[in-house]
């Protein structure tokens, strides 16, 4: 088993503040999270103690929308209007890509999640098998949802994919979904929304991104993206949706009833100019959120701590209230509400009996403070530096500027820009 000791301890639940204390780690597994436990701990032979020397342990972050891959595309197609973006500087280039260059390329991302604190991701991407083999050999957690549209993947493909990679005591689970409304024919959405039927399985897409994607659905349904899609009954069995920007009453209506997740993405949704996500709306509503950085080509920083500020300070601007979109119900959307929403019930928390996910946040550096408010700071001050440690299902992947993932970080960095000088020779 695994001791640290000396901590000040988040674990998340609702209502609870705070405390000193520490947590044991069995495999996998939390076996305790309390008060000091000085005398019981000495009769136990441990695999490691750590000392975290005043610092804080809280649930690790759930980016719960990513393309992970996509690091190839950092910083080349900046600057452009989301379709140009799209159509002209990320699917010419994406259609080069090997099964081979995407896993190589996860592993880039993840090593960046763990830098960042984040846990888990759920990442919707064109080849699932080299994906999640990417994050299998690092050790790290993701869910994978699919991506079909009407130029890769299949209907069918996506009930194998569900079939194989859902398998208990896995790192990598997978959930039916398709890229959007407005790249799939309505035959295929049906053929989704069967499945979902069949395995009583929630569906993950993106939804109402732009204002002209919102308009051209009206136009050729009658109907917004998420109307659209709930008719023809995606949203039966839950699920979540990347983005919603532009969004009706009647579509936050829709969202509540069915009890969908809303995951933001805020960075992304500014540098493509898309526009502010209406979640202080979607709070009064009690609908379901969570945050995703989106991909390293739209973002391009996958930061956990630069989403929930964006998440909180975005709000504030277009309501024009600063006491809207508190920094506790900010950090909730990303460890509790990224956990919903992907579907990870064992990684919500800290208790007895959850996944040992968990971060070390360094309190020792002059941005966290004096500390008034803990939770606070991680949203207001916090920042990448102050990641120590990135435990995942009992694992240490990164450690003080270390990594733990399998393989030589150097080689990660290599086969990226070989990769990516090939792409764009």
């Amino acid at each position: 088993m695994i001791r640290i000791y000396h901590a000040k301890i988040l674990t998340m639940e609702k209502g609870r503040e705070p405390f000193d204390g520490e947590i044991w780690i069995d495999g996998a597994k939390i076996k305790y999270v309390g008060k000091e436990a000085e005398k019981e701990a000495a009769k136990i032979t441990w695999k490691r103690q750590i000392d975290a020397k005043g610092n804080l342990i809280l649930p690790g972050f759930k980016n719960a929308h990513t393309h992970s891959a996509m690091t190839f595309l950092r910083s080349h197609a900046d600057d452009l209007p989301l379709l140009s973006w799209l159509n002209e500087q990320v699917f010419p280039y994406e259609a080069r890509l090997t099964p081979e260059d995407i896993y190589d390329l996860s592993k880039l991302a993840i090593m960046e999640y763990l830098t960042s604190g984040i846990t888990a991701n759920c990442d919707m991407y064109l080849t699932p098998d080299t994906i999640a083999q990417a994050s299998i050999d690092c050790g790290y957690r993701t869910v994978i949802a699919g991506a079909v549209n009407d130029f890769t993947q299949s209907v069918e493909q996506l009930e194998q994919w569900y079939k194989k990679w859902n398998q208990e005591g896995s790192l990598v689970s997978f959930e039916l979904g398709f890229h959007a409304e407005y790249t799939n024919q309505r035959k295929t959405l049906e053929g989704v929304a069967d499945l979902s039927k069949k395995y009583h399985a929630p569906v993950y897409t993106h939804n109402s991104e732009t204002r002209s994607e919102v308009q051209k659905c009206v136009e050729r349904t009658g109907m917004t993206p998420t109307a659209y899609m709930d008719a023809l009954g995606l949203f039966e069995h839950g699920g979540g949706l990347y983005h919603c920007v532009h969004m009706t009453e009647e579509d936050l209506e829709i969202l509540k009833a069915k009890e969908m997740s809303v995951i933001t993405n805020p960075a992304s949704n500014l540098k493509l100019a898309s526009g502010i996500a209406p979640i202080h709306r979607m709070m009064e509503k009690e609908i379901s959120l969570a945050i995703g950085t989106d991909g390293p080509a739209s973002n391009n920083c996958l930061d956990m701590f630069r989403e929930m500020f964006l998440v909180t300070a975005l709000a504030k601007y277009r309501e024009g209230d600063a006491g809207v979109v508190d920094g506790e119900e900010v950090l909730r959307m990303a460890t509790v509400g990224g956990a919903r929403a992907m579907n990870l019930t064992e990684c919500d928390i800290l208790a007895e009996g959850k996944q040992a996910d968990i971060i070390m946040i360094d309190l020792w550096q002059p941005n966290m403070r004096p500390i008034h408010h803990l939770q606070k700071n991680l949203v207001y001050s916090g920042s990448k530096q102050n990641i120590k440690m990135t435990m995942v299902a009992g694992e240490v992947l990164y450690e003080n500027g270390e990594f733990q993932i399998g393989c030589d970080p150097e080689f990660v960095y290599a086969r990226a820009e070989e990769i990516t000088r090939r792409i764009f020779r």
